[in-house]
Order: C-alpha cells, then sequence, then structure tokens
C-alpha cells in the first residue's frame, strides 16, 4: 500500500468520523516495513498506526483508523 492510498483511506474515514478535513501526515514506522504512522493535525491533533502492506483491503485500514481514533 502506499502513502496515497492510506491518506486517501484517512481523509475518507475521519470525515465519517465527524473528525471533517484535518491535516494529515502519512509516514513509514521505522521499526516494521507494514507499519505506518497517520498524524492527524488540527484542534485535537492525534497520531494513528496503521498495519498495511501489499495487498491489504482498504476495509482493513479504515477499521484500524475508526478503532484508534474512536477510542482516544
Amino acid at each position: 500500500m502506499e502513502p496515497t492510498d492510506l491518506e486517501r483511506i484517512a481523509k475518507a474515514a475521519l470525515r465519517e468520523l465527524g473528525a471533517g478535513d484535518p491535516p494529515l501526515t502519512v509516514t513509514k514506522a521505522a521499526d516494521d516495513h507494514d507499519c505506518w504512522r497517520i498524524a492527524v493535525g488540527g484542534p485535537d491533533p492525534h497520531t494513528l498506526t496503521v498495519r498495511a502492506g501489499a495487498g491489504t483491503a482498504p476495509q482493513f485500514v479504515r477499521d484500524q483508523i475508526f478503532t484508534q481514533f474512536s477510542g482516544r
């Protein structure tokens, strides 16, 4: 999965969660090649960590974002 794919999925998921359209930064986590960090900016900044590699379904990424963002 590419950073642009993750950004697109994250933006859509965050809109569904009512977060609007906050600025996002997607970076690879240094410890694992299938682990990504999504820095969510705005008035309530938050960092999400998702697992997404080749062949990962967008729904799996969306579910991880929902779980982490809802539990903050």
